[in-house]
């Protein structure tokens, strides 16, 4: 049996090929043979108010006073957070800071450290 590549996406053992496709079945993830083009196309660059790339685990800090939604307290310029996860969508940095707890940041509000 041919050495068939884990699914990029769940990084399941049990894809199989249609034509010149890899299918998942768990996911239903499709890709092309060529992994290394379709990864880079997959993955979306996050970049910092300053302009450098973000990565899952970085340090970043606040640079500007923003306001917490549904609730009366300003999260302060200058905040650190540790350990950043990066996720799709509109606010695209999830994090947890102390004092506030889990949270949503966009990236043109912070900066790496």
């Amino acid at each position: 049996m041919a050495n068939l590549p884990n699914c990029p996406t769940c990084n399941s053992e049990y894809t199989y090929e249609d034509g010149s496709l890899f299918v998942c079945p768990e996911c239903a993830h499709e890709w092309s043979g060529d992994a290394g083009t379709e990864n880079s196309e997959d993955q979306k660059i996050v970049k910092d108010a300053n302009g450098n790339a973000l990565n899952d685990g970085d340090t970043i800090s606040v640079i500007k006073d923003l306001k917490v939604k549904g609730s009366s307290s300003v999260l302060k310029m200058g905040t650190r957070v540790k350990n950043i996860r990066l996720v799709d969508g509109d606010h695209d940095i999830d994090c947890k800071i102390d004092g506030f707890g889990a949270m949503k940041l966009k990236s043109e509000f912070v900066k790496k450290i």
